[in-house]
């Protein structure tokens, strides 16, 4: 009888599945018509750059122990262990002009029910300027009270629902919510998953403010059976008492991923908490002015980031599937630098957004 195993066993299952279930098209380079209809895509010269990467390290890396070339430390919890790898990154001042952000919008009468466009203007011709002034006013008098109330109450959650019933989550005045949290209260988040539905969490990339530095904590499984545990870590960092979770695409990905893989476990969802989800703000600020919307796209045009030796997100999959079925820790390495470099990516363009909107120094 033959053992296999069961590190190998699991990589043979997935590779068995690999092809079948691949969930991105390979795009020929400059055909944007094509991209047009793909939910997810490589462009041909990522994707022959990538597997010939992958080849010279699965070279470079034959033999070479894990604990070599990572230098983390192993961790417990209730889930049981995993790896955690930890870097520092400078980050710019995150001091917010919490006056502009005051006046904003206290002259947003549209915050209060009842009141549109064309309602505040007549309201501000006749002296009504800020919701304050519509607490002596007939008729705003009791929905101007509450929106005063909620604004007041520092429940950055509730001022975004706010928001977001009277114009959209994308809209500045959610980014300038951050402004009720202090720097070490956020929580920037990203994933690398074995695809997008229900499978694995291979890495979860967590970053804080510390000290003036984005400190960047990631959670690698060294086999699936450590997916729990990394899951424990990684969620213990919302369970803080004012977290404030930052994410690029999250809302639609990381988060429902998340709640899912909690689930797989019977874990309890993690507690409400302030989402910013800095896509939307990147959509709504760059939209038709860059050509891509991708975070590694905006990193390079607005921040002046450029990745070497990058994997694209949609094949981190065949990366880790690799390293499974070989034991091989070299595919492992640009999976590890390609969620760092987006959890500082992320970092780095929500404090940009703020600057730009309200004043970050």
């Amino acid at each position: 009888m033959v053992v296999i195993a069961a590190g190998n066993r699991i990589g043979a299952l997935w590779q068995q599945r690999m092809d079948a279930l691949r969930e991105y098209d390979i795009i020929r380079d400059g055909n944007v018509f094509a991209t047009s209809f793909s939910r997810s895509f490589v462009l041909s010269s990522e994707y022959d750059q990538a597997h010939s990467h992958l080849a010279r390290l699965v070279r470079q890396y034959a033999g070479v122990p894990l604990d070599t070339v990572f230098s983390g430390r192993e961790i417990s919890n209730e889930g049981g262990t995993c790896l955690v790898l930890e870097s520092r990154h400078p980050l710019p001042g995150t001091a917010i002009d919490t006056e502009q952000f005051t006046r904003e919008i206290l002259a947003d009468l549209t915050l209060v029910r009842g009141i549109g466009r064309f309602t505040q203007e007549r309201l501000k011709a006749r002296g009504y300027v800020t919701i304050p002034d519509l607490v002596q006013h007939p008729k705003f008098r009791l929905p101007a009270t509450d929106v005063l109330k909620r604004l007041s109450g520092g429940d950055s959650s509730d001022v975004i629902d706010l928001i977001g019933s009277r114009h959209t989550k994308s809209h500045p005045l959610v980014l300038g919510t951050a402004g009720f949290h202090e720097p070490d209260d956020y929580v920037f988040l990203d994933i690398e998953t074995m695809g997008l539905f229900s499978r694995p969490i291979i890495l979860f990339g967590i970053g804080v403010p510390e000290g003036g530095d984005l400190v960047v904590r990631q959670y690698l499984i060294r086999d699936i059976g450590e997916e729990q545990a990394a899951l424990v870590a990684a969620c213990n960092h919302l369970s803080g008492e004012r977290p404030a979770l930052i994410t690029f695409n999250g809302k639609s990905f990381d988060v429902p991923y998340l709640q899912d893989r909690l689930a797989y476990y019977g874990m309890a969802s993690a507690a409400r908490f302030p989402h910013f989800d800095v896509l939307h703000f990147c959509r709504r600020r760059w939209k038709g002015q860059v050509p891509s919307l991708r975070l590694s796209a905006l990193e390079q045009e607005i921040l002046g980031i450029h990745r070497d030796d990058d994997v694209p997100g949609q094949m981190v999959p065949e990366f880790y599937e690799t390293y499974l079925r070989t034991g091989n820790c070299g595919p492992l390495i640009p999976i590890v630098g390609h969620n760092r470099q987006d959890v500082v990516s992320l970092a780095l363009l929500f404090f940009h957004l703020l600057g730009e909107s309200y004043g970050c120094r």
